[in-house]
């Protein structure tokens, strides 16, 4: 059957890759706002530095290796679509059955991949060298994200193929898993993989000097709140572009996706009130980013009144979580853990529970949710070993840390020659480090 143009959902399909694209620039508002005066640019710089590494990676080789042939169930063909070049619009292109034209299709899934990225680099916020960032954006994408989406959406092992690990528990019919892994916009691919990342590399790093002994406050909430707003607004192409069409499933991802970030906020700011007798903007921040995270593997598997019950559970768990860093005593400087790790298993999890064809509430047995648990493990297990993998050559290859002075004068200053909030003392260092 030939290939035929559906000029709405191409559109939609063009609006949703730039609401994500959005997204990367949000998050270093987001991060910047979090960090201390002295490191916001070189925060931003980590987000923007994503873009610009991995949107290239990605047109050379990442979407060959995503939703190229596959490779022993784990990763496309790399050479395939080299370049992008080799693409053509038939029957079996990407989103083909919406009248999507592959090569807005491949632009679509550049974004997923970026946002990916930028989002590790919250956990090794003011202690990590730009350079050896930019190394490790091009390695990781390379040999953890495009696998990984690979083997969940491009027809690998954790996805609902018949040489998949669900086809090899509960069987298959026509080719397909009795039982198929729900991971609808990124649980798995985005979320838990960004989350393992950051927390290996926290390990890896090390602590900031300083840390659990002196206040490191976020030096601009405005910041946090806006990059949030900004993060929800791109999120609805992130849930509602991955229906692949403007229709009723878009719509009921939109709706999930707005109820579930209320719930979640709503919830993370009771806990606070509850905790800490406040509740405060960086928690309901928090709390937008933390049900933006844990719908997204559910937001077309759940009805909204399941969505809401899920926000607000992430909610509580993540508000929870971010804690855990000072009892377990990992710097996870930006709490990369405690919202998209945790998010991300929340929301992938609970789709067994609440998923309104296949969860265990709604009399679909137990099997769906024995299948998201399988999934969320293998992604917490490949990313978290080749992400240390990756970490400790770049360690003691080029090394991670900035020196002693550099973090405690400014990383910003070491790392770009220039500061965001400039003094006239700080205009002196700088014509002296730049002359």
């Amino acid at each position: 059957m030939p290939f035929e143009l559906d000029t709405g959902n191409t559109a939609w399909l063009l609006t949703s890759a730039a609401l994500v694209l959005l997204m990367t620039p949000a998050l270093a508002f987001f991060y910047g706002g979090m960090v201390r005066g002295k490191s916001v640019l070189n925060m931003m710089m980590m987000s923007f530095g994503a873009i610009a590494v991995v949107g290239i990676i990605w047109v050379l080789w990442g979407y060959s290796m995503t939703f190229g042939s596959d490779v022993a169930g784990i990763f496309g063909n790399p050479t395939e679509f080299f370049g992008l070049a080799p693409l053509t619009d038939d029957a079996n292109s990407l989103l083909a059955g919406s009248g999507v034209p592959a090569l807005v299709a491949a632009g679509f899934q550049a974004t997923f991949a970026i946002i990916t990225v930028a989002l590790i680099s919250g956990a090794i916020a003011d202690r990590a060298r730009f350079g050896a960032w930019l190394v490790f954006a091009g390695v990781w994408v390379t040999l953890v994200y495009f696998p990984l989406a690979h083997m969940v959406w491009g027809g690998g092992i954790l996805g609902a193929g018949e040489n998949g690990i669900a086809a090899a528990i509960y069987g298959v019919t026509d080719g397909i898993a009795n039982v198929a892994p729900i991971d609808f916009a990124g649980g798995t691919v985005v979320h838990i993989n960004a989350g393992v990342a950051g927390l290996v590399l926290a390990l890896i790093i090390g602590k900031r000097k300083g840390f659990g002994k002196e206040p490191m406050r976020p030096h601009n909430l405005p910041f946090v709140m806006l990059g949030a707003a900004l993060l929800w607004f791109g999120w609805f192409g992130f849930n509602a572009g991955s229906a692949g069409a403007a229709n009723e499933v878009a719509g009921l991802a939109w709706v999930n996706t707005t109820v579930a970030t209320c719930a979640a906020m709503a919830a993370w700011l009771l806990t606070e009130r509850l905790r800490d007798g406040h509740a405060t903007s960086l928690g309901a921040a928090s709390g937008i980013v933390a049900g933006l995270v844990a719908i997204t593997p559910a937001a077309a598997a759940v009805n909204p009144v399941g969505a809401i019950a899920l926000g607000a559970v992430a909610g509580v768990l993540c508000a929870l979580a971010v804690g855990l860093k000072y009892r377990f005593g990992y710097d996870d400087s930006l709490d990369v853990v405690g919202v998209h790790l945790v998010g991300g298993l929340v929301g992938t999890v609970l789709i067994g529970l609440l998923g309104t064809d296949t969860g265990l509430l709604y009399g679909g047995g137990i099997d769906q949710l024995v299948i998201q648990v399988v999934i969320a493990l293998a992604a917490v297990i490949f990313s978290g070993v080749l992400t240390f993998v990756i970490g400790f050559v770049i360690k003691v290859t080029m090394g991670w840390r900035v020196s002693e002075d550099a973090e405690v004068g400014g990383i910003d200053l070491a790392e770009h020659g220039e500061t965001a909030y400039e003094t006239i003392a700080q205009g002196r260092v700088i014509q002296e480090v730049r002359a």
